[in-house]
């Protein structure tokens, strides 16, 4: 389900979208990402280590400027196979027209083989708020401060 008037334009520079795999779409109605499907030829093996940007075979415009993507690695391929995103998170500025890539890196103990077709990562849409920088000698007092990692202990 989108929310009314918000469309994305995509490309798709695969042919089997459509015919062999289904578009990216939301999974259930309250999905978060789109699934992103490697877009391979043949089946992809990544040792441990090793990293490859594949392709998703889609490309999207979302001309918004109020609007970014991020792609997102797929949360039981990270957990159980150490499969996750090369790149931490990928983003997707408004005006970008190019084809989306995904760099999975297998940070895993084993190999793991990436099937064409495979869901692979997960595209998510998201506002965007663009703010002006105030330059300060000193913030207003919060309750937090200046703690970092881990301030408020593990209990």
């Amino acid at each position: 389900m989108t929310a009314a008037g918000t469309s994305v334009q995509v490309k798709l520079l695969d042919p089997r979208f459509g015919d062999q795999w289904p578009l990216p779409n939301y999974a259930t109605e309250s999905s978060a990402g789109m699934d992103l499907r490697a877009a391979l030829d043949a089946p992809l093996t990544l040792e441990p280590g090793d990293a490859a940007l594949v392709p998703s075979g889609i490309s999207i415009y979302m001309h918004d400027p109020q609007l970014c993507a991020i792609v997102l690695p797929r949360s039981g391929l990270g957990h159980r196979h150490g499969i996750v995103l090369g790149n931490g998170t990928g983003l997707i500025d408004a005006d970008y027209q190019g084809p989306l890539l995904i760099s999975a890196w297998n940070r895993g103990q084993e190999a793991f083989v990436i099937q064409p077709g495979d869901r692979i990562a997960q595209l998510v849409v998201l506002p965007i708020v663009r703010v002006s920088l105030q330059v300060v000698d000193t913030f207003t007092d919060s309750a937090r401060g200046a703690g970092g990692f881990g301030h408020t202990g593990i209990r």
